[in-house]
């Protein structure tokens, strides 16, 4: 039972740290869902407040690098837009 819901709490977390457009936002929503996560899958351990801190820091730097790397995308497409009405091609 408990493997169930920790399997839950981690997917949930997983589909919603993509959420928001700023650094800040991204950040913390990764954040939250892997102390979120991280608590869960702690309690099966019975150290959920370990695992809260763990998964809240993973958490933050994967939303971080998620931030970055959309960041990455929107700029290389800005570059190919600017490009194409440029020269047309």
């Amino acid at each position: 039972m408990r493997t169930s819901i920790a399997l839950a709490v981690l997917i949930a977390a997983t589909v919603s740290a993509g959420c928001g457009g700023t650094t800040a936002s991204r950040t913390a929503t990764g954040a939250a869902a892997g102390a979120a996560a991280g608590a869960a899958i702690g309690s099966t351990r019975a150290d959920a407040g370990k695992g809260a801190l763990i998964g809240g820091a993973v958490g933050a730097l994967g939303g971080y690098a998620y931030d970055q790397h959309e960041k990455e995308q929107e700029r290389k497409e800005r570059e190919e837009r600017e490009r194409y009405q440029r020269y047309g091609d």
